[in-house]
């Protein structure tokens, strides 16, 4: 089902490849990319944010931003920093976090997998994020962000990645957050053919990057009409991706601060809240398990259980639509998280002292901290072609960009 493909990646220099590698355009804003670029002439947000480079109030949408991030693309080919390969290969690329290792296949897959739905999506997409990075890539005419997938490993793959894991590294560094980052060079035919046909049968699942994934296959589909004679093989009906097995990946939760208890004082909260949890000061600051919620109020934690029967429904049965369902939405009016400017989202890589500390501060008035989505509930739901909730995952590690870019004219 999956065609996946070599390619022939454009990667930085040996020599310059923790300087070039930085974190994805859309985990951080202008300022904070524009901080960490400075006295770097080479870091690759030149590239995935080139409004950096210009004044701060220009308006990151115009052409002349994407014209600069692809000048910028041109002057790092130029000048050596990025080198295009003169074979196609495969990757692998390995993260290691706090002791627990992940490793992904990097390679190219097919904008009609995306389009006949053999790479399943758990989340809508924003027109306006999924236009950003369809005209950027167009204009750059490169992925130059990977887009992070998943699948089901039953086993059937492990000797094919213990294989690959033998090569020697290309690339090996610890990035500034602690992170390393490990990529090794499958050029072997029979190995590249071998995993190939490993994944002829397979369905993948996006686990982060719906909007990389969406705008590829805008930009593929733009320029087969562009070319009504193409052929399938030309680089635009692909995009890059990494693959990792589902067992090796870890999800952290996403959790909840709501600014106000939309006019009830913390006492009338609480008896809101027992006719459909049982509510109980615990101390507890992460829950023990699904279908169990910590709240933060006044200066306390407490644990959250409901009373009623939770739906079996892969969508309505996950922690994030529960506490939607049941008490954001009827107790405190939160109808729309997507757009409701009254609730915040934090990644569970910040910790519960980040809720601590907005609701101490008065920023906000309670938070909840979730237990985390699991990757069996993402495929389940995927499974059945469901939306997830906004906000139900928070993938960590990310996938550094600049390691791999993938040109859509060879």
């Amino acid at each position: 089902m999956a065609k996946i493909k070599a390619f022939k990646a454009l990667r930085p220099a040996k020599d310059v490849v923790q300087q070039v590698a930085e974190l994805p355009y859309d985990v951080l804003d202008s300022n904070e990319a524009r901080n960490i670029a400075d006295g770097n002439e080479i870091s690759f947000f030149h590239i995935t944010k080139p409004e950096i480079d210009m004044g701060a109030d220009i308006n990151i949408y115009d052409e002349s931003v994407y014209r600069a991030g692809s000048d910028n693309l041109s002057s790092f080919i130029e000048k050596g920093v990025m080198v295009k390969e003169d074979k196609a290969a495969l990757y692998l690329y390995t993260q290691v976090m706090d002791g627990r290792d992940q490793t992904g296949l990097v390679a190219c897959v097919s904008i009609d997998d995306y389009l006949e739905n053999r790479i399943k999506k758990h989340e809508l997409t924003r027109e306006d994020k999924e236009l950003d990075r369809t005209t950027h890539l167009d204009i750059l005419n490169a992925n130059t962000g990977p887009v992070f997938l998943l699948f089901n490993e039953k086993g059937d793959k492990r000797k094919l990645f213990e294989e690959g894991m033998k090569v020697k590294p290309e690339n090996q560094f610890t990035a500034e957050d602690g992170i390393e980052h490990i990529v090794r060079k499958i050029s072997d035919e029979s190995l590249i053919k071998a995993f190939v046909e490993a994944f002829k049968d397979e369905i993948l699942y996006i686990a982060d990057g719906h909007h990389r994934a969406a705008s590829a296959v805008r930009v593929g589909e733009k320029r087969r009409k562009e070319n009504p004679d193409f052929t399938g093989e030309e680089e635009f009906n692909s995009f890059l991706v990494v693959i990792f097995p589902h067992e090796q990946l870890n999800i952290l939760a996403y959790n909840r601060a709501v600014k106000d208890l939309k006019g009830l004082s913390p006492d009338q909260f609480l008896d809101t809240l027992g006719e459909k949890f049982t509510v109980e000061k615990t101390g507890t600051k992460v829950p023990c398990g699904t279908r169990e919620f910590s709240m933060y109020l006044e200066n306390q934690w407490y644990t959250l259980k409901p009373e009623f029967d939770v739906p079996s429904d892969p969508i309505d049965g996950l922690d994030v639509k529960i506490l939607q369902d049941n008490l954001l939405d009827p107790t405190l009016g939160i109808k729309d998280p997507r757009k409701d400017t009254r609730i915040s989202f934090i990644g569970g890589i910040r910790g519960t002292d980040e809720l601590e500390k907005l609701v101490d501060s008065g920023a906000c008035e309670v938070a909840f901290s979730m237990f985390p989505t699991t990757i069996e509930q993402l495929m389940k739901v995927s499974d059945v072609d469901g939306i997830m909730p906004p906000k139900s995952t928070w993938f960590e590690p990310k996938l550094r960009s600049g390691l791999f870019v993938h040109t859509l004219k060879d």
